[in-house]
């Protein structure tokens, strides 16, 4: 019987464990919604892939074995892993958590030292992808829903192909409106030896894939921007000396009506020019390096 699986997903135990340049809060979904819209979906299986930790597992397999009413669910360990350039590995079925700032090949060894599977995540991604040494995973999600400049996800497609890899869909859900929105199924007995198994030898395959909506993504920067306002004005402060009053007055334009039309249109001139600096990085060959600045003039440069 093929198991639904949610690959990608995180909760608010996430949270303080982005790493350098990250905002500290990543995430607000509780572990009961989570497990709620886990059951409403119907999924067999989740992996929680918090980042840099394996807290929110215990927590939420402690709290579906409380409460018969998600007995269905299994609740399996997960870590989606910063590496010292930048880049996340997701490191499926690991006991302990795996250090961040460690190379990718120090990842990948601690995870076969633990039994577990790699993957990919978003892997052409702007900023936290793998890019070509996605290779050296287990599989790679050629699929990731907030990948919504959608060329990302197409050059992840074709990247799997050309390298005959194991290819799996993900939610990367930080809204609990997301989490399903990308479903795999897995051909394998219900445990986590066979589950692991199956994954890492292509008895996996994707069944359903969406994309995050504008609205969800909104959501989510302005959970992001109302928890962690000291974080923005230190980063200001520090990478945008010069425009620290033009942040200022965003942020008071933003605290005047945090959902006003103009943050939708914004949100549509923002992701043009991320759709062209993606075709620019996965197709013709830009250095995807210069986004790793996080310098908006350079970033702009690179749209025009």
């Amino acid at each position: 019987m093929p198991i639904k699986t949610e690959l990608h997903c995180h909760n608010s135990f996430s949270n303080f464990h982005l790493g350098y340049k990250e905002p500290p809060y990543d995430c607000d979904i509780s572990i009961r919604e989570q497990l709620e819209q886990s059951y409403e979906l119907g999924l067999d299986v989740i992996f929680v892939t918090n980042h840099n930790t394996l807290d929110g597992y215990e927590q939420l397999l402690e709290y579906k074995n409380d409460h018969a009413k998600f007995k269905n669910i299994d609740v399996f360990p997960a870590e989606e892993i910063t590496t010292d350039t930048g880049a996340h590995v997701l490191a499926y079925g690991i006991h302990d958590t795996i250090a961040e700032g460690i190379s990718l090949e120090e990842v990948l060894d601690e995870v076969t030292k633990q039994g577990g599977v790699s993957s990919a995540p978003h892997p052409f991604s702007l900023i936290d992808a793998l890019r070509e040494s996605a290779k050296k995973c287990d599989m790679v999600e050629v699929f990731n829903s907030n990948n919504v400049d959608l060329v990302s996800n197409a050059r992840a497609a074709q990247f799997a192909l050309d390298n005959n890899m194991i290819q799996v869909a993900g939610s990367d859900s930080h809204v609990i409106s997301t989490l399903g929105r990308c479903v795999n199924v897995i051909d394998s007995e219900n445990n986590l030896d066979d589950i692991l198994y199956a994954m890492k030898h292509g008895g996996i395959k994707i069944s359903q894939t969406g994309y995050t909506s504008n609205n969800e993504i909104l959501d989510h920067l302005r959970y992001q921007i109302n928890t962690s306002r000291e974080y923005i004005a230190e980063y200001v402060s520090e990478y945008y000396p010069h425009s620290k009053w033009f942040s200022t007055l965003l942020l008071k334009i933003f605290d005047s009506n945090q959902y006003s039309p103009l943050w939708p249109m914004c949100f549509k001139i923002i992701l043009y020019f991320l759709k062209r600096i993606s075709q620019k990085i996965n197709f013709q060959n830009m250095d995807p390096s210069l986004m790793k600045e996080r310098n908006l003039a350079t970033m702009f440069k690179m749209a025009l």
